[in-house]
């Protein structure tokens, strides 16, 4: 177990100093559309489409462009709103070097969902995305209509050891939090062209398309981000979660021990978890298809 952590925590701390000499397109923020609003800690944008509204919330060092492959198919039927956090692509960070970086984050999309009237949202959340939703949907029950967690759990901590509290995690989290700081930010860095290996995608383009997102991200942010990640503890509000269905989708490529750590942790909440086998953590893109399908079977239910 404490293996597999340090393995996660230095692929976290190396990925975005990765690079290579070439330049490439991969590295660069591809623009959907006109950016909707901006808040201390997000910029938001709607994409074309009528129906129930999605909200998609992107992970750790993520831009929204990682919801490409299900976002076009999810705007025939539905209302797509696409927050980023505010220095993941690069850009001006706003608020999201200070502590408070998650609940200012829950607390501004919680804001805009009033804002746009108080409907009700499904809320699809990827690693740190899904942290964010169930803290939504915990603290704002009356605003998430139904919640789909993408391989996140609600203590990241529990990684390092299954008796781990947010307290006996601190030192570690401070320690990663300033080696992730030290990083080069965007300007300094150049695009990655060749596999840089690593845990988040069982393919070479997978990996280098995910080195690539990293590297464009704001060093500091992703040190704010790392560090209140992992020392949250949500395991306690589970039960708050109210909406239906609740489901958890996880990675099993690194093999059983994903079941046992996920089961464990989600034991007694209202979460129904649903495995992915061959596929790393980013499963939308090791399994396009069967993320697709899970998903349209999630809005469906």
């Amino acid at each position: 177990m404490i293996r597999l952590a340090l393995s996660i925590s230095m692929a976290l701390a190396a990925v975005p100093a990765a690079a290579q000499t070439t330049p490439s397109a991969e590295g660069t923020r591809t623009a959907l559309a006109p950016v909707a609003s901006q808040t201390d800690h997000l910029t938001i944008m709607t994409t074309m489409g009528e129906g129930p509204p999605v909200l998609l919330i992107p992970g750790l060092a993520s831009p929204r462009t990682v919801w490409n492959g299900v976002r076009t198919d999810l705007a025939r039927n539905h209302q797509v709103i696409l927050p980023e956090v505010r220095g993941f692509a690069g850009g001006d960070p706003g608020g999201n070097v200070e502590p408070g970086m998650l609940d200012g984050i829950v607390a501004d999309l919680a804001e805009y969902l009033r804002k746009r009237g108080g409907e009700k949202v499904a809320v699809i959340g990827h690693s740190m995305g899904g942290l964010i939703g169930m803290m939504l949907a915990a603290r704002h029950p009356e605003l998430v209509d139904r919640l789909m967690v993408v391989d996140a759990l609600p203590f990241f901590g529990a990684l390092f050891d299954p008796n781990a509290t947010a307290a006996s995690v601190e030192s570690q989290a401070r320690a990663m939090q300033a080696q992730i700081a030290q990083g080069p930010d965007a300007k300094a860095s150049t695009a990655v062209t060749s596999d840089p290996g690593g845990i988040w995608s069982n393919t070479p383009a997978g990996r280098i398309q995910v080195a690539n997102w990293s590297r464009m991200a704001d060093p500091k942010v992703v040190a704010q981000a790392m560090y209140e990640d992992m020392v949250t503890d949500l395991r306690p509000d589970l039960g708050r979660i109210t909406a239906k269905p609740f489901t958890v989708l996880y990675a099993t490529g690194a093999g059983p021990m994903a079941t046992a750590i996920w089961e464990r942790e989600y034991n007694g909440s209202p979460a129904t978890l649903v495995a992915v086998p061959d596929s790393y953590h980013f499963i939308m893109l090791d399994q396009p298809e069967r993320f697709a399908r899970e998903v349209a079977t999630f809005l469906a239910d």
